[in-house]
């Protein structure tokens, strides 16, 4: 009866003797999936870093300009040199390069697995309550195991937020595949259309919106999580803010977290227009 009012059951110690197992016995995927990524990191940070900054800022300039217009485009060139006024133009590289490094391989994860759970109930019955118990996870709590087998550095922190911030992506995703209107689907069917050509050019055109609103979602999360993830000994501005709050610098925290905020701003305005730029987002918007 008593162990029963007073239940004691040792979920953590299941938890930790389950990653010490998988460290031990995944040894060899777990050295080739860190090899991967800190590549990939290397690779974007090299194409980042490399330009001095008056040039890679035009070129985010260019970027912004034909995703979102002018506007933006002159915030990226105020923003982004500010950013380097403040000394944190190498750290918000890195930062950008983790971002860029995690929503890649987010994106392709969650596409195909939002429009498999649109097509199939059995897979959107087994996803979701896993998604669920992603996004209810607090984000440190992603940190501590994650240090535990990749160590401290980028590598831990591209792949907590990996995880941190997959689950927008795969929900738009089915939510987007799903909202299609059955008539346009069955229309395709009619004219004797395949599958795969009533997915790619039917359905995925028509959920495009809904798919890049899921991206932005991505991308914010990720931001969000890299900064965390300096915690975890990843560099970058979360290394800073981490450290300001070590020592409680304030200007350290100020110039850190006006780079997060610049970098958040330009990211969201680029996503969100080029979803705007979508053929279906344009008829609306013409409508």
């Amino acid at each position: 009866m008593d162990t029963f009012l007073n239940p004691d059951i040792p979920v953590g110690r299941w938890v930790a003797d389950f990653i010490d197992w998988f460290t031990s016995a995944a040894s060899g995927l777990l050295d080739f999936i860190g090899t991967v990524l800190g590549g990939m990191y290397d690779g974007v940070y090299a194409v980042l870093g490399a330009p001095v900054y008056l040039v890679m800022t035009v070129i985010l300039g260019v970027i912004a300009w034909f995703a979102a217009g002018w506007r933006v485009a002159l915030f990226t060139l105020l923003g982004f040199y500010l950013v380097r006024a403040v000394n944190e133009w190498n750290q918000a590289m890195q930062t950008l390069s983790m971002v860029i490094v995690a929503v890649a391989i987010a994106v392709v994860i969650a596409v195909p697995l939002g429009i498999w759970a649109a097509k199939s109930r059995t897979v959107s019955a087994i996803v979701k309550p896993v998604l669920d118990f992603m996004q209810a996870m607090p984000a440190l709590a992603y940190l501590i195991p994650i240090i535990v087998i990749f160590g401290i550095g980028e590598v831990p922190g591209m792949i907590a937020t990996l995880i941190f911030c997959l689950p927008p992506g795969v929900r738009f995703t089915q939510l987007g595949i799903r909202q299609v209107d059955r008539e346009t689907v069955e229309a395709g069917n009619a004219f004797g259309a395949t599958p795969r050509h009533i997915l790619f050019r039917i359905e995925l055109p028509l959920a495009l919106p809904t798919i890049m609103a899921g991206i932005n979602q991505v991308i914010m999360l990720a931001l969000s999580m890299v900064v965390l993830a300096g915690m975890a000994g990843a560099a970058g501005l979360g290394k800073d803010v981490t450290a300001a709050i070590q020592s409680l610098n304030i200007p350290l925290g100020v110039n850190a977290g006006v780079a997060v905020v610049i970098l958040a701003i330009f990211l969201d305005r680029v996503t969100a227009g080029l979803g705007n730029r979508t053929p279906l987002a344009k008829a609306r918007q013409s409508a």
